[in-house]
This record gives structure tokens, sequence and C-alpha cells, in this order.
């Protein structure tokens, strides 16, 4: 159950007739996430990645401000799942109370266990209005080139990705899970081990944008995110409060803005440049 990818049995019917094969599946496994010895949550997710989605979660759900407040990280695997363990500075540890959550997570949930209406639906953190702007060609391209490098959704199309796209880097990090909310948690945690500044370009997602998938990009700081499925409205407003441009529906011909569209330029500042 600890390999993110399983060869299984399965018996085929097509065309009224039956055959027998195996099929690749991706693994589904209980990740508990402990700081300073309590358990905070177990979310369900792909055995992959797995510090980085230590951190990102962390990140995320405000139990740190930073990498540096985890002084410890350690991946048990057990017989029934897998434990994060971290453990922080006790001048950190009041967070985890604050934050911490009652029930475990399904895959597919990315607010599960929290106790009130107000804390669903939190403001998400504000990212700056100046900086980077994207062509619609950079935007296409970005999210053309998330599905090849998909390693484990190319074996078995079953799960989610999230990558960080860059204009200086293509896709910098790509993180996987069945879960979405995990792989864009995964890529937090990668994009703040390797100390990358989110500010310089875009979240692009495989799936649809809820409120949740707003309020992790905003922590991420990245002020882009474009998603091949359509938002909630929740997400767009939410988007808006936080100053991100919220980009979906985007396909290889084309894409929606729904929020903060002044991020997206007919032509680059420096194209204009050279051209004069």
């Amino acid at each position: 159950m600890h390999v993110p990818v399983q060869a299984i049995d399965r018996e085929i019917w097509r065309d009224g007739a039956a055959s027998e094969g195996t099929r690749l599946i991706p693994e589904e496994t209980p990740l508990a996430l402990t700081y300073n010895g309590g358990t905070y949550a177990v979310m369900m997710g792909t055995p992959q990645n797995l510090e980085d989605f230590a951190v990102g979660f962390s990140l995320s759900e405000g139990i740190v401000k930073s990498v540096n407040d985890i002084q410890s990280l350690e991946v048990i695997r057990l017989d029934d799942g897998i434990e994060l363990r971290m453990w922080m500075a006790s001048e950190h540890a009041g967070r985890i109370s604050e934050r911490r959550r009652h029930i475990a997570g399904p895959t597919g949930c990315g607010i599960c266990g929290i106790d009130s209406i107000a804390e669903a639906v939190r403001p998400a953190a504000v990212v700056p209005q100046q900086g980077q702007t994207f062509a619609p060609e950079q935007i296409m391209a970005a999210m053309q080139a998330i599905a090849p490098l998909q390693s484990i959704n190319l074996q078995t199309r079953a799960v989610h990705a999230a990558a960080f796209w860059s204009p200086a880097g293509g896709i910098v990090a790509l993180r996987e899970d069945v879960g979405r909310h995990n792989a864009l948690d995964k890529l937090a945690g990668a994009l703040a081990r390797s100390r990358t500044d989110a500010r310089a370009g875009m979240v692009v997602l495989t799936s649809r944008v809820s409120v949740e998938m707003v309020q992790k990009t905003a922590a991420i700081g990245a002020p882009v995110m474009v998603a091949v499925s359509a938002p909630t409205a929740l997400a767009v407003r939410t988007a808006e409060a936080a100053g991100i441009t919220l980009i979906a529906i985007a396909r290889q011909d084309g894409f929606e803005v729904f929020t903060h569209g002044s991020r997206v330029v007919a032509r680059l500042a420096t194209e204009v440049a050279d051209v004069a």
C-alpha cells in the first residue's frame, strides 16, 4: 500500500465477451499528519512526495508560517498507513490547537474536519497586484505542458496534478495525487522547500477550482491560477478578494478569465520593447 501505483487483476467485458488482465491503478493510503506528538489530521492520498505534502499542508493550514518552523520531519511507514511526524519549536505549537481538525479527511476532502462555517470561508491571503503579466500563448503552453509530465496519470488516468510554471523555467515543479487538494499541498511544499518565488509564475491545475484551492494558491503566493475545469462561484469571489487572477476552462485554443484580468496581456511589455 506504500507504492504509488499498483497492478490489479480484473475481468474485462468488451463486445459481449470477457477476458482477463491487469490494470495499473493509483494507491490510496491514510496519511496521518502529527505535530509534537499529537495527530492533527488523517488524509487519504497517494503515497508519493510525502515530505512535500507535509510541508505544504502545514503552510496552507496556517500551522507554520515558514518551512523553517518545522524542526524535524520523519516519514514513518506503518502497516495500515503512513505517519508524517513533525516537530515544531514550542513558540509555534500554539497554532496547532488553534487550527486543529477533528475528523479524518477522505480523498476528495479539502476542508474536512473544521468546526465552523467561518473557518470554511476564511479570507485568503492577499497577493500583490504589481508584477508578472502573461500572454495568452504562455497560459495555453503552461496547461499543455502538464500532461506529458504526469507520470502516475500516464499509467492510471486517475490522478490530479498541480504544477508551477514560470516564464524563465517552464514547469518548475509538478505533483500528483488522487486528491486534488493533496496535489496542490504537495506543490506548495515543493516550492517552499526549494525556496521558489511563487510571485514570478502561475499555478496550473488539472481539476476544478473550489474555494479551498484558491485559499491554498493564495498561501503559496502565486498571482495567477489556471485550471482545466470551471470554478465555483465562491472560488471566484475568493480569488477576487485575494487579488488572484483566476483562469479556468483552459484548453489548447483558449481559456476564460474570471478575476483580475489585467495580468493577461495580448503582448508582453518586453515584446513591445523589442519591436520598438
